[in-house]
């Protein structure tokens, strides 16, 4: 107990980390667990691809989709919370919740012709879900900085790029990761659906067996994403407690 305190929030997450290596590492050894779901089936461990490949083919997918979220729609949160930009912050909000409500899969039909089958059209499809949260918590991260911190600032004779980096970023820090981390969780979830069009991901499994009618497959596909989606949302709380607030 004395050294998951000395970890402090860190506890947590790195607990669930190593419980989500654990059973990455050891699933199929679970091979009479699983046979109680599935006892007339002759294999009920997943085994096209080894669960720790599909582990990090899945988090590079998302981490490509989350990064290229965040550069772009932090640019564009940036972009309408400036004096020249804020006549777009009608259409910027309007085109990132455009983005919300179109469904992966939709995007994935689009993207799938033009980019082809694999990881290319599930990190776009993955990265245009995942744009909304971070614009808008941009926005209002940006936006809710006391307007006093701002005036010191200028006061001190700083540029308009040396408060952005130095003042405004930093403060906006809290509210700009709670978007990255709803985008995060989401990509997790949704970057399943790109096993349908040829990538490889923890969704795999989840494919194999609603086509098979494995339910051991789906349910181990279903576990490991679980676990991830739920270890890296408590690595974000985590980080969250040592970020400044925007007031």
């Amino acid at each position: 107990m004395r050294g998951l305190a000395r970890l402090g929030p860190l506890w947590q997450p790195c607990l669930l980390l190593a419980l989500l290596g654990l059973l990455v590492h050891n699933l199929a050894n679970w091979e009479s667990l699983f046979r109680l779901v599935q006892p007339d089936t002759r294999q009920v461990i997943y085994s096209r691809d080894s669960f720790s490949y599909l582990l990090w083919q899945h988090l590079a997918l998302v981490g490509l989709a989350v990064v290229g979220s965040l550069m772009i729609g932090l640019s564009a949160a940036i972009l309408v919370t400036r004096t020249r930009g804020r006549a777009f912050l009608p259409l910027v909000n309007q085109l990132a919740s455009m983005g919300q409500t179109v469904p992966p899969v939709a995007v994935l039909a689009l993207a799938v012709p033009v980019l082809g089958f694999g990881n290319p059209a599930t990190v776009v499809a993955l990265l245009i879900y995942g744009l909304f949260p971070i614009v808008r918590n941009g926005i209002a991260g940006l936006q809710g900085i006391d307007g006093a911190v701002l005036e010191s600032a200028r006061g001190m004779g700083m540029s308009a790029m040396q408060i952005l980096w130095q003042v405004e970023l930093p403060l906006a820090a809290k509210v700009i990761l709670a978007g990255v981390r709803t985008s995060t969780t989401f990509a997790i979830a949704t970057a399943a659906i790109g096993s349908t069009v040829g990538a490889r991901t923890l969704g795999d499994p989840i494919i194999s067996g609603l086509i098979n009618g494995n339910n051991a497959y789906v349910i181990q596909g279903a576990l490991l994403i679980g676990l991830l989606a739920i270890s890296l949302d408590a690595l974000f709380s985590a980080v969250d407690k040592w970020l400044p607030s925007t007031h």
